[in-house]
């Protein structure tokens, strides 16, 4: 079962990446070497993804996790247009399917956080809601993929726009939105404590 966040984020991506002109499909994202296009077949492939892609796709990057999805990525936005791939968002938006190796609350991850890749590379605002960015923060600090737990772990996160908090050590303020950002490895600026 999906959670209902994760099918209503999704909905709201595709129809958020419908809504961008040509040009902004083909301008870069925050993602480093793949473009809006690139980061929305990318968003397809986690409903699409099963063990023998992942084994194909670690053998021919040679084990680099980052160059399979990276590949993978690249290579479904050659063979889709955006119209393609809006359609395909929307039709798996709540597909149980995830990638191998992934948790529940991984695809809702994915679709937060890709969605600021693309919104804020354009300039653009995206709404990240409290609740779902709550869990999905705390989902990726427990997480030993994204590798949160190490870089912030004698750090004390404090969201600047909820009653949010985690951690110990040194403070580093943000909104709740930067704070997942940050967790998930992007760049963030954090904001003076008071």
């Amino acid at each position: 079962m999906i959670p209902d966040w994760t099918r209503a984020e999704r909905l709201s991506l595709a129809d958020f990446l419908d809504a961008l002109t040509d040009a902004e499909w083909r301008a870069p994202s925050l993602c480093p070497g793949w473009t809006v296009h690139d980061v929305a077949a990318h968003m397809t492939l986690s409903t699409r993804t099963g063990w023998r892609e992942c084994i194909v796709g670690a053998i021919r990057a040679r084990g680099d996790f980052n160059r399979m999805v990276a590949r993978a990525a690249t290579e479904r936005a050659a063979r889709f247009d955006r119209v393609e791939l809006v359609a395909q968002l929307r039709e798996t938006a709540g597909s149980p399917r995830r990638a191998p190796g992934s948790g529940l609350l991984d695809p809702l991850v994915d679709a937060l956080v890709h969605g600021q890749d693309v919104a804020r590379a354009l300039g653009r605002v995206r709404e990240m809601p409290e609740e779902q960015t709550v869990a999905a923060l705390e989902h990726v600090l427990a997480s030993r993929f994204y590798g949160a737990r190490k870089r912030f772990r004698t750090i004390r996160l404090v969201a600047t726009d909820a009653d949010w908090t985690s951690g110990t050590g040194e403070a580093r303020h943000a909104p709740l939105g930067d704070l997942l950002l940050a967790a998930t490895g992007r760049t963030v600026t954090f904001t003076p404590a008071g």
